[in-house]
């Protein structure tokens, strides 16, 4: 008796739902992605064995190693009222379509007399080209200024909510940090980080024993 025949069938699987969810995961993977915050300047900071991990939104200060200063106002939440500020405690006149492009902006690196300048150039200025922000001694430091009115946009809250960053390049001299340090302090700021980076801590280190027994 012969052996019944099995009845052959398509093979094809129709991956339209598959693909659906393929772009479906890979868009959500792009929107919520959260880059790196851009750089006004290339800085080469010192190494730290420190394992902490700053905050997003910050307000951080780049000090370059030929002693430029720049400032990113990365806190959202209050880069308007930063700027508003300024525009107000310092009597700098800007139009409101100014203040319009200097929100816009993602570093401030030159001097207040040079701010107008720049924001009426058609086309935007490197940070690299930029001149820095003033911060040579007590008689000439602008990034004072700056400090103050963040200082005043985070009246009536929290100041540890303040989320004050400072990447300074290895290479750079200590007088141009000791500047920023008091411009800190003239605001009546003593808390901020110093952004560095991570190296191995030495063996046999309080540091390098705590983390393998972590990992038992």
């Amino acid at each position: 008796m012969g052996r019944a025949k099995i009845p052959r069938k398509s093979t094809n699987i129709d991956m339209t739902a598959m693909c659906d969810v393929a772009f479906l995961l890979l868009s959500f993977f792009i929107l919520a992605t959260k880059t790196k915050p851009p750089e006004a300047v290339a800085v080469v900071p010192p190494n730290s064995v420190s394992t902490k991990i700053a905050k997003e939104n910050a307000i951080l200060v780049t000090l370059t190693k030929e002693g430029k200063v720049f400032l990113l106002l990365g806190d959202k939440s209050h880069k308007n009222a930063i700027l508003e500020d300024i525009n107000t405690t310092r009597a700098l006149g800007l139009s409101a379509a100014e203040m319009a492009k200097l929100k816009k902006m993602e570093f401030i690196g030159v001097p207040f007399n040079q701010l107008k300048g720049l924001l009426d150039l058609a086309t935007p200025m490197e940070p690299a080209k930029m001149p820095g922000i003033p911060c040579v001694d007590s008689t000439n430091n602008e990034l004072t200024d700056w400090i103050r009115s963040v200082a005043n946009s985070y009246k009536g809250e929290n100041m540890d909510n303040l989320n004050l960053l400072v990447k300074g390049d290895n290479a750079a001299l200590y007088p141009a940090f000791k500047n920023i340090k008091e411009s800190f302090k003239k605001n009546d700021i003593y808390k901020f980080k110093i952004v560095t980076n991570s190296e191995v801590p030495p063996p046999g280190s309080e540091l390098a024993n705590s983390a393998i027994k972590n990992k038992k």
